[in-house]
Formats: C-alpha cells, sequence, structure tokens
C-alpha cells in the first residue's frame, strides 16, 4: 500500500499490487486492474519510488 494524494491535496491509501498502468496526461493518471482511474497529484517517478519502496519492505527479510 502506498500513499497518494487527490488534485485537491487529500491523502488516500492505494493499493499498489493493483496497479495496471501510470500514465502522466498531464494529471498522474492510475488505473487499476479492475479498470478504476485515480488522479493524483504526484508524479509518475514518485509512484515508482513509492511502489519500489513498499515492494522492498515487504520483500526484504533485513528489516
Amino acid at each position: 500500500m502506498i500513499e497518494v494524494s487527490t488534485l485537491t491535496g487529500t491523502p488516500f491509501i492505494l493499493n499498489c499490487e493493483q496497479i495496471e498502468k501510470i500514465e502522466h496526461i498531464p494529471e498522474t493518471v492510475i488505473t487499476l486492474t479492475n479498470g478504476k482511474k485515480y488522479l493524483v497529484k504526484e508524479d509518475v517517478e514518485e509512484i515508482i519510488k513509492r511502489v519500489i519502496k513498499y515492494k522492498n519492505r515487504i520483500y526484504n527479510l533485513n528489516i
């Protein structure tokens, strides 16, 4: 799970295991595997960093 923000700045938690694609058009749009879309404030690179950080926490046995 990662935290992202709506365009108005309201934070919410997103299950990053369900992300199918991320687009920048000019806002960042996250599309989930169920077809639901979210417009978020964070740019694509920031979302990728958060997903990698989350995955590292989950799969790293040396926490």
